[in-house]
């Protein structure tokens, strides 16, 4: 049974950690450079972060799914960027986990979770992301090695992975199948000729280390296969609630982050002899967020709880990431409205927050997906 870490102490060292060791100075280095540094990732082995939900006899700590989401929080209030390799992490670690035989859990678990080993999850395509189904790269196994020809796109930390867990079609569906059938899950070696890894920069969580990765006749052992043959879709499937929970509470840390340096900067900043924040055009905004990021993180963690009970909220987890990511886009934005042209500043946190709150309204799906999804729970006609 997972365990549960007492939610506040959890909060404590997270807060008093980035406060320490990663202050916003450096993080704004990192976030300028498009790196997250060595030691940063390191520090979260360090810290049993990276094995928080990872099983005790590979090095983890077997915590419930409500504690991640309160450490993913932490994280991306300090480091979006930070946040989405962290969480893209645990996925790879989450499948390995579940699906994976004992070799491949001990060859790579412990690794991770120690933080001396990167591992980056290879789905989206440059011809389709949402539609999953439709992609084009392909595995053959010819004698005791897959033979690997394909590109995957917004592939996070590739370029220092060790492996990429990669999704590919291996077998052709019959007519009558769906084509989630003949899909499966490698675990891919980078660092081989047959495999290129190009960074693809972005405006906005510019350290999490996007790339394009090029598979041409790329290989991996036939022991590489993660999970059944033909199933890997299926396999991923088991993480999605869990994902769109983490995508919730990096939402919210993210307005969380908009909120706290907004209202300090709106009790310091003089207009007309007071505080801008005595004025109510300032005020009611962010009482607005306020609400909108207690309500969210309530959706969050409504999800969590659910997961841990061994339940699969579906409906509620797609409704957690579209709610919560919306609240990330209007919190940030009234962030910048209440710092204005300081906000705009390369020099301020207020404009990184900005631009990383972008990304969750199409990732880890698109909140138009998320609305199909909750249509359809609704009784209304499937739209997609």
């Amino acid at each position: 049974m997972a365990t549960r870490i007492e939610a506040a102490a959890l909060q404590r060292t997270a807060r008093e950690f980035f406060r320490r060791d990663y202050p916003p100075p450096r993080i704004r280095a990192m976030d300028e450079a498009g790196e997250i540094e060595p030691t940063l990732w390191q520090d979260l082995g360090r810290l049993g972060w990276l094995g928080l939900t990872i099983p005790s006899a590979y090095g983890g700590s077997e915590a419930d799914t409500r504690s991640a989401t309160i450490l993913m929080e932490e994280i991306a209030r300090a480091f979006g960027s930070l946040a989405v390799a962290y969480a893209l992490g645990a996925m790879v670690a989450r499948l390995l986990a579940d699906v994976g035989h004992e070799e491949q859990r001990a060859a790579w678990l412990p690794a991770f979770a120690a933080g001396s080993t990167i591992l980056a999850f290879g789905i989206s395509e440059p011809s389709g992301g949402t539609d999953a189904l439709a992609l084009q790269t392909r595995a053959q196994l010819v004698g005791e090695q897959w033979v690997i020809r394909g590109q995957k796109l917004w592939t996070t930390m590739a370029h220092r992975a060790a492996a990429i867990i990669l999704l590919a079609r291996t077998d052709e569906p019959d007519p009558s199948e769906r084509r989630a059938r003949g899909l499966s899950l490698l675990i891919v070696p980078t660092g081989q000729p047959g495999l290129t890894i190009s960074r693809v920069h972005l405006a906005g969580m510019r350290a999490a280390g996007t790339c394009l990765c090029l598979f041409d006749d790329a290989t991996a052992p036939a022991t590489a296969l993660l999970g059944q043959r033909g199933r890997g879709f299926h396999a991923l499937l088991g993480t999605l609630n869990v994902e769109r929970a983490l995508a919730g509470a990096l939402s919210v840390g993210l307005a969380r982050a908009a909120l706290e340096d907004a209202v300090a900067y709106a009790r310091t900043r003089l207009a007309f002899g007071r505080p801008i924040g005595a004025f109510q055009a300032i005020q009611h905004p962010l009482a607005e967020t306020a609400a909108e990021l207690e309500a969210a993180r309530l959706l969050v963690h409504q999800v969590a709880e659910a997961l841990d009970r061994g339940e699969q909220p579906t409906t509620q987890a797609a409704m957690a990431k579209l709610f919560a990511a919306e609240v990330a886009i209007r919190a940030t934005d009234r962030g910048m409205r209440v710092l204005a042209a300081h906000g705009l500043a390369i020099e301020s946190d207020m404009q990184r927050y900005f631009r990383d709150a972008r990304l969750q309204v199409f990732s880890p799906v698109s909140n138009e997906m998320a609305r199909n999804l909750i249509g359809e729970a609704l009784g209304l006609p499937r739209s997609y």
